[in-house]
């Protein structure tokens, strides 16, 4: 099937009202963590004030921001939701007159977004003054299927209040099936009204920009950070604000 020419009508953009902040995707591995770290670094760049919240219970990465100052939230035991702890995280986030980032792990997808959608608390938050923004990872290479999936399920079950902006991360390889790119291929192209924006991380050559970002990821440490570190040589900090200036001007665009 041919793919349709219409364009995606993004959602109103979160400038004029506080913000929060869902990294949601049902796979691991593929990014969610940086990606959380990101638009923390790029709401606080803009000078706007930022609570960062960690509920992964598997591997608490972003709670290891010391820059951050990052809370972690338990919201899983022995495999089951504590929803009372997800009932004081909403409670919190209407509380306080700030942007929150909210990195899950994939282990509490299902059950999370089945709380979001039980307890209508996207609507709840929403109701409150907030804007909730969704975002997804799109992986290349094996995990393509799995995050399509996990896309499509966020696009089905979230109220449509929701924005959902899609990253689309290059490191494990193209975003390709049959020959489409993922603008192309029928489950964005059925879903595209529901698509805020998307940010894309460029595949690059893995000794020097993949493997600057990728001990950035596991030094947890800022891009600030970073450039002000003696650990990082001259080139490094070169392609790591190159990194940083792409992902900041796309999300420029989208939030």
């Amino acid at each position: 099937m041919e793919a349709s020419t219409k364009k995606a009508q993004p959602a109103p953009a979160t400038a004029l009202k506080k913000a929060v902040h869902f990294t949601l995707q049902g796979k691991g591995g593929v990014g969610k963590s940086l990606i959380s770290s990101y638009i923390a670094q790029y709401l606080r760049q803009q000078g706007k004030p930022v609570v960062v919240v960690d509920t992964d219970p598997v591997n608490a990465t972003l709670a290891g921001y010391k820059a951050f100052n990052a809370i972690h939230l338990e919201l899983m035991k022995g495999g089951s939701l504590i929803e009372r702890n997800f009932d004081t995280l909403i409670e919190k986030i209407i509380a306080e007159d700030t942007n929150f980032v909210i990195d899950n792990g994939a282990a509490s997808f299902i059950p999370l977004s089945a709380y979001l959608v039980e307890n209508d608390a996207i609507n709840v938050i929403g109701n409150h003054g907030k804007q909730v923004v969704i975002h997804t990872v799109i992986t290349g290479g094996q995990a393509l299927r799995d995050t399509l999936a996990g896309f499509a399920a966020l696009v089905e079950n979230l109220p449509e209040q929701a924005r959902i902006i899609v990253w689309l991360n290059e490191f494990f390889g193209d975003i390709e099936a049959e020959d489409k790119t993922f603008e192309e291929m029928r489950v964005y192209q059925n879903n595209i009204e529901r698509v805020g924006g998307l940010v894309r991380i460029i595949q690059q050559t893995g000794s020097t920009f993949g493997k600057d970002v990728q001990l950035m990821l596991d030094k947890k440490l800022t891009f600030d950070e970073i450039a002000a570190s003696p650990d990082f040589g001259l080139m490094a900090k070169s392609r790591l604000a190159q990194v940083k200036k792409a992902i900041f001007d796309q999300l420029a665009n989208v939030l």
